[in-house]
């Protein structure tokens, strides 16, 4: 986007001047009629003081706020509480795309002249690909300029003609064009601003429905197909940080890490309840052979990302996710393909042969991208990311229907007990069916999808008696008693045990948060506290690594081994953001803060 230096070096003037602008004026061609009444999830790219972003945060948006520029440090420290800011720059915008989001409002004002001519168009059809069913994308052209300006601030020329190119790449996205106007600048006679204000069609769904083809109307011989979806949900939904390489048409994430992720899936399935996942036959599974099944003494919450293998566990489980990523790449990969299309894989993948030695292993990003890559549509890893929370209940529900009828779940057993009485009326062989249905969906549990918070408990415990001032994050009053171990994003809606995620809070500020987010204001006013946590609870800690890894896995937008404590802090401020618009969760405040 823009060349960073002549801002930099005139920081405090350039803020002087944006900030003196009111922005109800600034938007007052377009805003009036097309801003939505309802606020939603807006993204100001080259944001500059953070006028606009506050703007709109004060109307009630939530605001991603992109500038690659210094002003976004002087912006951040005064910028209202629903903003997050952001180094990023377009047309590539990185960084932004990593966070996994999409928006209602995206607005581009006085920065399309930054972008160079011949990377605009792939610059629209990024931005476009940001845009939620119906959202809106608002850019203002500048017409007018001199030469010793354009050669000082980096302006690229925009033509008479450049809103029709803008609208010409609208058309070749099927995005309708909203309304053009053009108003004289407030400040300058020289200058006039041209708006256009396009719109996402309603029907927006990404790849919704290539996905519902898939789950529901595909033939399927085994559950392999399914599994290789829900993994990928879980992998999107859990591990964004995993992403290897990221394009404008495809996201690499390591094949050994789909692998793994399809271990912890069946070693409840198959191991420990013995459910078929094809109909009875001869022969076994293809990629379960003498590693899986030495596995049964590993328990499938052992296998998460930052888990630490001794040589001998090492040996087995390399060998488990080498014949998994075989048999994935010659089994679901070949055989999902688009609709009517047979011979197009939705997925690639570039399998490596990785030979099992006497060495400890710690399973990250490294060790799993030596299997090989795994290549995902950029438009489906957003959607699965996107819609994890609807997409895994419909996979399992399938799942247990596609199964039910494969083989019987012996009465009594540990996923028949409990589950209800069955069917009372009809043949017992109806009744069979259905409790394999119950059972297998029963089954169907990632290995660390229970709420487990010791670790942390052990160590609050260990710092409040050590003299340590324990101190809830959240009311930032003292803990004198047991203290409560909260998870910041409610585990009921996003299971996650990371060492980030598990907060001090007192008794009464727990159980009045319950199963609800933390507001944006709420998390900015905990965020020292939370900082402060993490370093003396696990900053050189025994599980330094651990938290550490865990932070960059799965919070968007984190890059390098040790991140600061301050980037891990705005990771999770967008991802609180990220909860709340794809799952619309209720919101949680401290009262009197």
């Amino acid at each position: 986007m823009k060349s960073t230096a002549w801002y930099d070096r005139n920081r405090d003037a350039a803020f002087a001047r944006y900030d003196a602008l009111n922005s109800d004026e600034v938007h007052a061609g377009w805003a009036p009629e097309h801003l939505p009444e309802e606020p939603g999830f807006a993204c100001d790219i080259g944001a500059g003081s953070g006028r606009d972003a506050n703007w709109l945060a004060s109307k009630g948006w939530e605001v991603v706020a992109v500038e690659p520029s210094s002003l976004r440090e002087k912006a951040a420290a005064r910028s209202h509480p629903r903003v997050i800011w952001l180094n990023d720059s377009l047309p590539d915008l990185r960084a932004l795309r990593a966070l996994g989001r999409r928006f209602d409002l995206i607005l581009l004002s006085a920065v399309w002249m930054h972008v160079a001519p011949k990377t605009r168009e792939r610059a629209f059809r990024i931005l476009t690909d940001l845009l939620s069913p119906s959202g809106l994308l608002v850019i203002t052209l500048r017409h007018g300029t001199d030469a010793a300006e354009k050669a000082a601030r980096g302006f690229h020329d925009i033509s008479a003609e450049e809103a029709e190119n803008l609208i010409a790449y609208a058309s070749r996205r099927a995005i309708a064009l909203r309304s053009r106007t053009t108003r004289p600048s407030l400040i300058r006679p020289d200058l006039e601003w041209e708006t256009l204000v396009f719109a996402m069609p309603d029907d927006g769904t990404g790849s919704l429905p290539l996905l519902r083809h898939v789950i529901v109307n595909d033939d399927k011989s085994s559950t392999y197909k399914l599994g290789l979806l829900r993994t990928l949900v879980h992998i999107a939904e859990t591990a964004p940080g995993l992403v290897i390489e990221r394009t404008d048409d495809y996201v690499d994430i390591p094949f050994g890490a789909v692998g793994l992720f399809w271990l912890k899936q069946y070693m409840p399935l198959v191991l420990h309840h013995g459910l078929p996942q094809r109909p009875r036959g001869p022969g076994g599974y293809g990629w379960a052979k003498d590693a899986f099944y030495r596995l049964e003494a590993i328990s499938p919450s052992d296998l998460r990302l930052g888990g630490r293998f001794d040589a001998d566990r090492a040996r087995i489980l390399t060998g488990a996710i080498r014949d998994a990523c075989r048999n994935i790449e010659i089994m679901p990969v070949r055989h999902i393909t688009h609709p009517g299309a047979a011979d197009r894989q939705v997925f690639e993948s570039e399998y490596s042969t990785v030979r099992a030695t006497a060495k400890p292993v710690v399973l990250s990003r490294e060790y799993l991208a030596q299997f090989g890559r795994f290549r995902i549509p950029a438009e489906l890893w957003q959607t699965l990311g996107q819609y994890a929370c609807w997409l895994d209940p419909v996979i399992v529900r399938e799942w247990g229907q596609l199964t039910a009828g494969w083989g019987d779940v012996a009465p009594g057993s540990a996923l028949t007990r409990n589950m209800g009485a069955g069917i009372r009326h009809g043949s017992a062989a109806v009744a069979r069916v259905a409790d394999a249905a119950r059972a297998t969906v029963a089954a169907l549990e990632w290995g660390d999808s229970h709420h487990d918070t010791r670790v942390a408990q052990e160590r609050a415990n260990q710092l409040r008696d050590g003299g340590f001032p324990l101190t809830c994050v959240w009311s930032a009053s003292r803990i004198k008693s047991s203290p409560h171990i909260d998870h910041c994003f409610p585990w009921a809606r996003w299971p996650n045990n990371d060492l980030w995620n598990l907060l001090p809070a007192s008794a009464k500020t727990n159980l009045n948060k319950g199963d609800r987010l933390p507001s944006s204001r709420t998390m900015r006013d905990a965020g020292s506290r939370m900082q402060d946590w993490w370093e003396h609870a696990w900053v050189g800690s025994p599980r330094d690594g651990q938290f550490y890894m865990e932070a960059q896995y799965s919070l968007p937008g984190i890059s390098g081994e040790r991140p600061s404590l301050d980037e891990i802090f705005h990771a999770a401020l967008h991802q609180r953001a990220r909860l709340k618009q794809d799952q619309q969760l209720v919101e949680w405040g401290v009262a009197g803060r």
